[in-house]
């Protein structure tokens, strides 16, 4: 059992690489430029090394900018101490210059915390979306404001999207849900 929950952690780390919400890839359209190749490096750690946070998880979302040698990181977590361990891994890699930390700290709420797990059981139940919930930090991020629901990540396809947003419009108490999962075929 231990070795499958450890290929499945392995197997979501690969995968959440490439699907941080809001981290563009420049490969299509790379340019001879010094300046933009050393943006993508810059880009592709500092993917890394969010995605590699020990605090991380499914109820948090980071996504992240590069301009030059700035990095602004944008999303929402529910731990302080994640949104400073986000700005201090992206502080330490080479050619960052400037971090301008916007990530938001959620709201401490048990009826948050109550919707978050509603919603996580609501979702990663259902026998179609089962193949999301694997690893670690599954692709699909429930973030939780004031009973206020977003879904942010990556899915396959539409009907999956449509699928999570039905699901998560289902969970009692919820205000409102929008759905900002993007499809990608992986």
């Amino acid at each position: 059992m231990r070795y499958k929950i450890l290929y499945g952690c392995t197997l979501l780390v690969t995968i959440l690489i490439a699907a941080i919400p809001g981290a563009a890839q420049k490969g299509a359209d790379r340019s001879p430029m010094p300046g933009a190749r050393n943006e993508d490096r810059i880009a592709k750690e500092v993917r890394h090394e969010l995605v590699m946070l020990p605090y991380y998880g499914v109820f948090d979302n980071l996504a992240f900018r590069v301009n030059g040698s700035t990095v602004t990181l944008l999303g929402q977590v529910r731990l302080p101490a994640l949104k400073n361990d986000a700005g201090n891994v992206v502080k330490r890699i080479e050619g960052v210059e400037r971090v301008d930390n916007q990530i938001q700290v959620l709201p401490l709420s048990p009826m948050d915390d109550g919707i978050r797990r509603a919603e996580f059981r609501a979702i990663y139940s259902e026998p179609a979306l089962e193949k999301y919930a694997f690893g670690a930090v599954p692709p699909i991020h429930i973030i939780v404001d004031n009973g206020r629901v977003t879904l942010e990540g990556v899915v396959d396809s539409e009907a999956d999207k449509n699928l999570v947003g039905l699901r998560a419009n289902g969970v009692p108490g919820v205000f409102s849900v929008t759905n900002n999962l993007r499809v990608e075929s992986r």
